[in-house]
């Protein structure tokens, strides 16, 4: 009976082994392969926006730019594209990612910040790893659930390459897909995928986003009421973001049902945004205005623009991400926030980041990852607040209506919904 069970043990033993030394080589191939892809994305990201900025002029050619972009799309016959969902619908359902996917993101999102629109990166890297790891998947003739691990590895590698996050980054391909369950298969190729691609992009320079936090206060009562109420205002302010999203999307398809005149129009009401903004703090990913948030320089009325514009750019039809952009709301809305309640205002713009991210994506644990990523440890029971609490309070609403919401925010039940 001894030897019987010592045969079992090593011949499972076995498979495991081979299971992981298997996964182990084909997501360090997927890391490798698709963090020199959107390494090579970055540095045509930073190109675009240095250029912008030393020619603003360039805004005016952004209807131009939209035409092109609509033009690349409609010439390779993927007018229908349906972005980051298709992306999850991929891993929810077995559909196909075309490797063209790839392609056109990456030259019409660099197009659209080179131009002005406003959008994010990591939104198109999810995208672009998505593409690149289902079509690996493919070559390697895996099957359907192994395919969907390799497109939630291709996810990781590409966040963790550009925004320089690596934990958050294996976790939240895992995590966004289905809200309430996690697919743990993912976890060792979508780690080694984001260690792998965090390597190539530090091989590269690309150094990490970090803001680290100094003099935080000490954790009691009174902060923990400021977060509270903080983080409450956040939950409100993601749907908004959310709702302003979708709702431009809808409108804009239902008056200007042509691609062309939608995202020409758009590009002009870009135009005429930022000549009344008298800057372009609002155009592109708007990463130096969150640096400068962590300095208490901010406007007050700076999140509403940053959500005005972005659905503007988005809705049109332009390419990007709504990730950054959600972190540009959250730091402008903390700032004002903190300035306003008289209570640490950077440490405000960290927690506020942490509850709108979370409150768009409902990706709880990746919130607080990124955040400890981001700003260091030292705030966790604040980062643990705000983020619980906008996960909690941010209802059904997300970025992505190809997302799942298995388990209910309110109760241990099953409602399986898609988010709003």
């Amino acid at each position: 009976m001894m030897n019987e069970n010592i045969k079992h043990y090593f011949c499972h033993l076995g498979r495991r082994l081979w299971a992981f030394f298997r996964w182990l080589s084909f997501s360090l191939m997927a890391g490798i392969l698709i963090g020199l892809a959107s390494a090579l994305f970055h540095f045509c990201m930073v190109t675009a926006n240095e250029t912008r900025a030393r020619y603003p002029w360039l805004i005016f050619f952004l209807p131009a730019a939209g035409l092109a972009i609509v033009g690349a799309y409609h010439l390779l016959h993927d007018e229908k594209d349906a972005g980051t969902n298709l992306v999850l619908s991929a891993i929810q359902s077995g559909k196909h990612i075309p490797l063209k996917m790839a392609p056109l993101i990456f030259i019409s999102t660099v197009a659209t910040h080179l131009f002005g629109g406003s959008a994010g990166r990591e939104g198109a890297a999810l995208q672009l790893g998505g593409s690149l790891g289902n079509t690996l998947g493919r070559i390697l003739k895996f099957d359907e659930k192994d395919q969907h691990i390799m497109i939630m590895c291709g996810m990781s590698a590409a966040f963790s390459t550009l925004f320089g996050t690596p934990l958050a980054a294996a976790i939240f391909s895992m995590e966004v897909v289905s809200v309430g369950i996690m697919h743990y298969a993912a976890l060792v190729p979508c780690v080694v995928s984001s260690l792998t691609a965090k390597g190539i992009a530090g091989s590269f320079g690309i150094a990490p986003e970090q803001f680290p936090l100094a003099n935080l206060p000490e954790f009691g009562i009174r902060p923990a009421i400021f977060i509270t109420i903080l983080a409450i205002l956040c939950a409100g302010v993601s749907s908004l973001f959310c709702l302003t999203l979708h709702t431009g999307e809808k409108l804009n398809k239902k008056y200007l049902p042509n691609p062309f005149t939608r995202i020409f129009s758009g590009g002009a009401i870009l135009i005429v945004l930022t000549l009344l903004a008298g800057n372009q703090d609002y155009n592109g990913a708007g990463m130096p205005v969150i640096a400068r948030c962590f300095e208490n320089d901010f406007v007050p009325y700076a999140f509403l623009l940053k959500i005005l514009f972005t659905a503007v750019t988005l809705s049109a039809g332009f390419k990007g991400g709504e990730i950054v952009p959600s972190f540009f709301i959250g730091a402008t809305f903390g700032c004002l926030f903190g300035n306003a309640a008289g209570f640490s205002p950077p440490l405000c713009t960290a927690a506020a980041m942490g509850a709108v991210f979370c409150g768009v994506t409902n990706c709880p644990i990746t919130s607080l990852l990124i955040c400890f990523e981001l700003f260091g440890f030292e705030g966790m029971p604040y980062y643990l607040l705000a983020v619980s609490i906008g996960y909690m309070l941010s209802g059904y609403y997300g970025l992505y209506h190809s997302q799942k919401i298995v388990y209910s925010k309110f109760k241990t039940e099953f409602i399986n919904r898609k988010a709003k």
